[in-house]
């Protein structure tokens, strides 16, 4: 596991990326886990208070093991994010925890601190690692490519999603479901609807109890057809429609 730190832009802000390579037969998840597992997390120690974006994450693979599901990278994975120090950080110092997992998982912690400097000049293979990672992103949703709708069920069994997908996508599309925290969705019924424009309907099990989506926010990954894959935020109103009698 490594920090990726890069020089300094003109408002402050850095680059930044942790790359994890598991060793052969090894995993480490993806935001949301699946069925089990430990997503990664980056925090600060203690009088370190650098302002830090979430980690962004590429496409993860699904992955079988007996009837559990998981949600991760088997293979080396860079997963970006932005720090902004304050000034007089001589140092930006991150604790990782990450679960790696073969047949069973294996949760682990480290400190990894990068020296900073207002004069340094990055790495050129840093650069590149980071550039090759933000492309491998899902993409933001576009005019061939995004949610044009979506309806969650009076009992919250299920949300029912219209799709435009890319020309070409001859396969049915997949999709990672992310609701509230600890909760992926991964299997969907296709209502009806054609190549370009469906409506699928998601199934979403239990939800923790008493829990109410509205005025939250759900993500919806999606991938079609050329590899492609979009990722757009699924906001729901702030109160439950209201039903005429």
């Amino acid at each position: 596991m490594r920090l990726i730190v890069l020089a300094a832009n003109a408002d402050g802000t850095r680059q930044a990326a942790l790359q994890i390579e598991p060793n052969s037969g090894w995993f480490t998840y993806w935001r949301e886990p699946g069925d089990a597992g430990i997503p990664p997390s980056l925090t600060q120690p203690a009088g370190q208070s650098a302002s830090l974006s979430e980690l962004s994450f590429p496409v993860p693979k699904r992955m079988e093991i007996g009837t559990v599901r998981d949600v991760g990278y088997d293979m080396p994975v860079t997963l970006p994010f932005t720090i902004k120090p304050e000034s007089g950080f001589a140092n930006f110092t991150a604790t990782v925890f990450i679960g790696m997992c073969r047949n069973i998982c294996i949760p682990f912690q480290a400190e990894l601190t990068v020296p900073l400097s207002d004069k340094e000049v990055s790495d050129p293979s840093e650069i590149k690692a980071v550039e090759k990672a933000m492309a491998r992103l899902p993409a933001a949703p576009s005019e061939d490519f995004r949610v044009t709708g979506f309806r969650m069920a009076g009992d919250l069994s299920s949300l029912d999603v219209n799709l435009t997908v890319p020309a070409g996508s001859k396969q049915q599309p997949r999709i990672l479901l992310t609701g509230p925290e600890g909760h992926l969705f991964m299997d969907y019924q296709r209502l009806d609807g054609d190549d370009r424009h469906m409506s699928l309907r998601i199934a979403l099990g239990k939800l923790p109890r008493n829990y109410a989506p509205w005025g939250k926010t759900w993500r919806l990954l999606v991938l079609a057809g050329n590899h492609r894959a979009m990722e757009a935020p699924l906001v729901f109103d702030p109160a439950p429609p209201i039903v005429q009698p």
